[in-house]
Order: structure tokens, then C-alpha cells, then sequence
């Protein structure tokens, strides 16, 4: 059995809004879950390639999107 330890984070009223755990807990979690590469492994970001098709330069959707929040 793995023992975690978090720290629950509180909001101002005192309700729980987000936990924090020890990262060598997260790595521990994230090896039994197999959703991080291994050690010396690389993600395979190829099968994502073409996923998206941009209608737009992302640099001038980027600063679009800036220039709305000033």
C-alpha cells in the first residue's frame, strides 16, 4: 500500500479547493498508473502531429487574443 502525504488547500471560507502532494508521491502514482514515460523514455508526440489544422498563424492568434484582455 502506497502512503501518501497531501496537504489539503483551503479557500477563504474554509472549503477544500485543491490538494498538494510530495512529488516523489506524484512519480510514484503516475509509474503504477503508466501515464508518465519511464526514465530515459520520450513521449511519443507523433501521433499527435496533424491532430489540429490552424486557419490562422498561431503567433498572430496569440497576439490577438493578448490585445483583447488590454
Amino acid at each position: 500500500m502506497l502512503t501518501i502525504h497531501k496537504k489539503v488547500l483551503l479557500d477563504e471560507a474554509m472549503n477544500p479547493v485543491a490538494v498538494q502532494i510530495d512529488y516523489a508521491d506524484w512519480v510514484e502514482i503516475a509509474r503504477r498508473l503508466g501515464i508518465e514515460p519511464k526514465d530515459g523514455e520520450s513521449a511519443a508526440l507523433q501521433r499527435y502531429e496533424g491532430a489540429i489544422s490552424m486557419t490562422e498563424d498561431p503567433m498572430a492568434f496569440q497576439t490577438r487574443m493578448r490585445e483583447e484582455w488590454q
